[in-house]
């Protein structure tokens, strides 16, 4: 069965990652997917390799979400995926004493108003037949403080308040239409790359990351689609307003390691 047959998702920052993982499962479960991304060449072959629609998408404009609308008029489903770390041209302070009043904005201007115009076109787009699923993609970093990265935790966790106000605006209007929010950890995508690297130290590399997750190693793309594709699907309506963490037991606290002996 497709738990999403001939629902019509829109997804941003689609290009790669998690939000491409997303758009094939959606596309994998019937959906009739639009793939959106400001990156207009690797957004177009996204959409190509997987059989759907791209529109470029700048999730920051006012103006691209009114395009948007006048081209998707009705939707089922949108995903907020698109994001940005705040490091992505290199190495910039992102602490609370050193960041630059315009690195800090960027950031929430990506993260947070991209995530308010999509829900805002989301609601538009699905109060018409009162029903709908929007899904934020947050952060662990939305969950808790991250010092060196002060920007992009404040930008999630503000992403997890603002799903609960849109859940609840939504249900005191009598929609169906329901707003939750996904909390990735450490997600193996190609912001990690860097770190990883290619020699042969890049095991070891990624045995240090994630030394403090309990299950002991990165995530995948595809395991947050899947929790994405169950928000998205009839399965989930009576789910609003909530958050789905997945980090392989992080914030869950501490776990023995495995084969150590309990001492007591």
């Amino acid at each position: 069965m497709q738990r999403l047959k001939d629902k019509t998702c829109v997804i941003t920052g689609a290009a790669r990652g998690i939000g491409r993982a997303i758009a094939a499962r959606f596309h994998d479960e019937g959906a009739i997917v639009i793939v959106t991304d400001l990156d207009e060449v690797a957004g177009a072959a996204t959409a190509a390799a997987i059989g759907c629609r791209f529109e470029k998408l700048d999730v920051r404009e006012e103006t691209d979400w009114l395009r948007l609308s006048g081209g998707v008029p009705t939707v089922d489903v949108v995903v907020n995926n698109a994001g940005v770390t705040g490091f992505e041209r290199g190495a910039v302070a992102h602490d609370p004493e050193h960041a630059s009043l315009a690195n800090w904005r960027e950031v929430h201007r990506v993260n947070l108003d991209g995530t308010f115009l999509g829900c805002r076109y989301a609601i538009r787009a699905m109060k018409a037949r009162g029903t709908g699923s929007i899904i934020n993609i947050s952060s662990r970093s939305g969950l808790v403080g991250i010092p060196l990265a002060a920007a992009y935790a404040s930008s999630k966790a503000a992403i997890r308040n603002h799903t609960k106000s849109v859940a609840l605006y939504c249900a005191q209007k009598g929609w169906k239409i329901r707003c939750n929010s996904i909390h990735p950890a450490a997600i193996l995508t190609g912001i990690w790359e860097p770190m990883l690297g290619t020699g042969p130290d890049r095991e070891a590399r990624m045995r240090a990351l994630v030394a403090d997750t309990p299950l002991q190693r990165f995530g995948m793309p595809e395991e947050v689609a899947a929790i994405a594709v169950m928000l998205a699907s009839d399965e989930a309506t009576y789910v609003t307003g909530t958050e789905v963490t997945i980090d392989g037991g992080l914030l869950a606290g501490s776990a023995a390691s495995p084969g150590r002996q309990n001492s007591r």
